[in-house]
């Protein structure tokens, strides 16, 4: 018994699974070390599968040079898609990172382990709570479907225009920027107005020896602030997934 298979189709299908593992390589938490290798590979193969109409209809340079050129671009395109949807995902996990540095938590390192690596104890709490929010929202899926959809706006074999590449990756450091900002700022503001208020006491009754108490009493109204984030992070998890899916479609060529 003889088995054969399409060449063009098969190429394609190997060619798809190279810009959805660069995908998975960056995008937080499948590029966690804690997935294996092999398994985002597996996890490439799975999904190619879904976009295989698309990929049979792509016309796919065969002769070495043109191959190996199609090898990297795909890996670019990958890698590049990855590296927003990172960004903008990880706006939740710079807004702990920032409470941090105010909250006077910045010293105190703890093991990330989706990361593993050490990163900062609210900077870990809210990249962990980002996930959750991400899987438990159906979010991944979304995310996914937006990887897979750029197969049909930018089908293998074809070129990407770069012009507007620049216009995505501004507008999406912007966005993860001001929305970690956003998400930390009333914790931000009241740690200012508690340091503020410790340094006019120091100034008026210096013999209180505030600063003393100034390290312990913003760790503890930190604790205390740090729940007021919560509730807008479903919101933000939302906008970000969204914000990810259009610029996705951007770098592809969409609309």
């Amino acid at each position: 018994m003889t088995l054969t298979f399409a060449g063009e189709p098969l190429v394609a299908f190997l060619l798809a699974s190279v810009r959805v593992v660069a995908w998975l390589a960056v995008v937080p938490p499948f590029s966690s070390r804690a997935v294996p290798a092999m398994a985002k590979v597996v996890l490439s193969l799975g999904l190619c599968f879904a976009v295989a109409p698309v990929l049979a209809e792509s016309e796919i340079p065969l002769d070495g040079p043109s191959l190996l050129l199609t090898v990297l671009t795909q890996a670019l395109i990958g890698i590049s898609m990855g590296f927003v949807t990172s960004m903008l995902l990880g706006a939740i996990a710079a807004a702990g990172s920032l409470v941090d540095v105010f909250g006077g938590f910045s010293l105190a390192q703890g093991f990330d382990p989706l990361g593993m690596n050490m990163n900062s104890v609210f900077g870990t709490f809210h990249q962990m709570l980002a996930t959750m929010l991400l899987f438990a929202s159906g979010g991944h899926l979304l995310v996914i479907g937006g990887l897979l959809r750029t197969f049909e706006l930018l089908p293998i074999g074809e070129t990407p225009e770069v012009d507007g590449s620049a216009s995505v990756l501004t507008k999406a450091f912007l966005m993860f920027f001001v929305t970690a900002v956003q998400i930390a700022l009333p914790m931000i503001a009241v740690l200012f107005i508690s340091d503020l208020g410790l340094a006019l006491l120091t100034k008026i009754a210096p013999q209180l020896q505030a600063i003393n108490v100034m390290f312990p009493a913003k760790i503890g109204l930190t604790l205390l602030l740090v729940g007021l984030s919560f509730p807008v992070l479903p919101g933000v998890m939302r906008t970000m997934v969204d914000m990810a899916l259009q610029a996705m479609d951007a770098m592809a060529g969409g609309s």
